[in-house]
């Protein structure tokens, strides 16, 4: 099973306006770990969660998609559509 999303997701993850592009759950995973703006948050432990049941396979990568980019809204973190 491919982890890789139907469509990448490009946000302004580092800094206004210098956009990442996160394709897989692997890399929203990283995303959320290490590069987030915000330490807490019920998106962003709710995208934590199906991500982690995505790798395991027990959620599509695309909910884990939707999950991310709710987080990412949350944060107010702009996103490239």
């Amino acid at each position: 099973m491919s982890n890789n999303w139907n469509k990448a997701v490009t946000l302004a993850l580092e800094a206004p306006g210098k956009f990442t592009t996160i394709s897989n759950i692997q890399q929203a995973s990283w995303a959320l770990i290490e590069d987030w703006p915000l330490e807490e948050g019920e998106a962003l432990d709710r995208a934590l969660l199906v991500i982690e049941a995505a790798m395991k396979g027990k959620k599509t990568p695309e909910e884990a998609r939707f999950a991310f980019i709710a987080a990412a809204h949350e944060a107010g973190i702009e996103i490239r559509e």
